[in-house]
């Protein structure tokens, strides 16, 4: 079990290496989730995987002789897929954003960007009403 698990786990982030080396914003954004599956796996395997043996302690207070699951690399499991969750919704929106207003999906197409956009011309607007504000006068 341990060395499916270890194999999984390189294939994972290799996967992962691999998918953050393109240029695709896309590629990158799942080469992350798989580097955070990865991550979670390793964590996984730290808990002392014992099959049948909860991570219960008996009523008398004393852990028992032979070895059970251990619960803290389970929360952090939990914890990280959370934090995991969170962060790449807000990785899908902001490529997804980033596709509409600009149309670009490559990295190196990114840089040509700085082109008059659309919101150039909201920033243009803004500039137009302070100097139109510093020219009037207020009593």
């Amino acid at each position: 079990m341990s060395v499916l698990l270890a194999a999984t786990v390189g294939v994972l982030f290799a996967a992962g290496l691999y998918m953050m080396l393109r240029r695709s914003l896309v590629k990158i954004l799942v080469g992350l989730l798989l580097l955070s599956h990865a991550v979670n796996l390793v964590l996984f395997a730290s808990g002392n995987l014992v099959p049948g043996r909860p991570p219960i302690i008996p009523a008398s207070g004393a852990p028992p002789a032979i070895g059970y699951a251990d619960s803290v690399p389970q929360a952090l499991i939990l914890t990280a897929i959370v934090i995991s969750f969170g962060v790449t919704a807000f990785a899908v929106v902001l490529v997804k954003q980033t596709n509409q207003v600009i149309g670009v999906d490559d990295l190196n197409e990114l840089r040509n960007t700085d082109a008059h956009t659309e919101m150039d011309a909201v920033f243009d607007l803004d500039e137009e009403l302070i100097e139109h504000c510093e020219e009037e006068e207020y009593p």
